[in-house]
């Protein structure tokens, strides 16, 4: 069946284009033309205004829906988690499990397996610990800390099913283990650090090419002792994971990043737990006890617990702070596309992409999320 998307603008994935339409055939995008030279023997969808976007891909997601994967570890748990995203137009996602039991880990590996062969919106999984150091742990249980070894490493390979992004502390881990993780064709994401900037210089030299949620559980930039934040400002080879919520990044500060690295730089995350899209006001994260108040989430210490948004909170907060339509949405489509290497795949509108596709009003209120060319309800 095809379909002809009228009636609003388009971003490709890189630029905003007018007086377009988007002709899509059987789930995926067949073609952009001009609005002039649309077909007329397939069934019209006027959006009467607004702009599509290619479907948020979210890299770091824990929970929602009032699942969390660390304490779900099943195909059935990842479905829910997605499910509960994608009503808010994320059509692409990472699942995300923390340090933990490495059971609990191993699970997560398998259902992230299964869960791919059954639905098109998992890569694969984020794999956040438990190979980060105690100093910078944030919510991260102290106990499950641990070395990374070569026998994780050779796991890790043969686990893999699709995607496998994997934070490790720049400190903890060796550049040659780096190396050795990305020659088996994991995506290495630094965080959890306490890290020198020369320390984060060899791991990026080694191989990483991604910072887990950029100025939170690292070494911060001053003028002597740049740390992971100055590192990876530094470092055109980087790609930053930012959680753009009002709480775990001061609006100086995310603005500062993104003139440092640009929207090709900054990958905007949700870092989202049970509580985000729909969930509840309180959940437990291994035994503890997680609170949400004025959309903060946190232990009982006051540590921050991961975050209470989803992709489209993310995008409508970057908007409220005046950032650019367009860099925007590159930061919550192709930027994340591609930190993951599926930027060929996902992230644009271009013909033989899935049609995942996002309809936002004038006013960047969530209109409709297409999945495969279908409307959801």
């Amino acid at each position: 069946m095809k379909q002809i998307f009228v009636g609003a603008d388009l971003f490709d994935g890189e630029r905003i284009i007018k007086d377009h339409a988007l002709v899509i055939e059987d789930g995926f995008i067949k073609a952009l033309v001009p609005f002039s030279e649309r077909p007329h023997d397939s069934e019209i969808i006027d959006l009467a205004g607004g702009i599509l976007s290619p479907g948020f891909i979210d890299i770091q997601v824990n929970g929602g829906g009032g699942t969390l994967l660390n304490e779900n570890p099943t195909p059935e748990g990842i479905g829910a988690i997605a499910d509960a995203h994608r009503r808010f137009g994320t059509t692409a996602l990472l699942p995300t499990v923390i340090t933990d039991h490495q059971k609990i880990i191993d699970d997560a590996l398998q259902a992230t397996r299964i869960a791919r062969e059954k639905r098109w919106d998992i890569f694969g999984i984020h794999v956040e610990g438990p190979f980060i150091d105690v100093a910078k742990k944030g919510a991260h249980p102290a106990n499950h800390v641990r070395p990374l070894t070569d026998a994780d490493i050779h796991h890790l390979a043969e686990a893999r099913s699709g995607v496998l992004l994997l934070t490790v502390a720049t400190n903890k881990v060796t550049p040659d283990q780096i190396t050795a993780l990305t020659r088996a064709g994991i995506h290495v994401s630094l965080g959890h650090s306490n890290a020198t900037d020369r320390e984060a210089k060899a791991a990026i030299d080694a191989g990483a090419r991604a910072v887990t949620h950029l100025f939170n559980a690292m070494s911060q930039c001053e003028g002597r002792a740049p740390g992971l934040v100055g590192a990876a400002l530094a470092d055109p080879r980087v790609i930053c994971g930012l959680i753009a919520d009002g709480h775990h990044v001061a609006p100086t500060a995310i603005l500062a990043a993104l003139a440092a690295k640009g929207a090709k730089g900054i990958a905007l995350i949700s870092d989202a737990m049970p509580s985000a899209a729909g969930g509840p006001d309180h959940f437990t994260l291994q035994g503890r006890v997680v609170r949400r108040q004025n959309k903060k989430l946190t232990l009982d210490d006051g540590t921050l617990a991961g975050a209470d948004i989803t992709m489209l909170d993310a995008v409508q907060y970057m908007l409220s702070l005046g950032v650019p339509l367009a860099d925007t949405l590159k930061m919550a489509t192709q930027t994340p596309a591609r930190l993951i290497g599926l930027e060929d795949k996902i992230g644009a509108l271009r013909p033989g992409y899935p049609a995942d596709i996002v309809h936002l009003g004038p006013d960047h209120r969530l209109l409709g999320v297409f999945y495969g060319g279908k409307r959801l309800d």
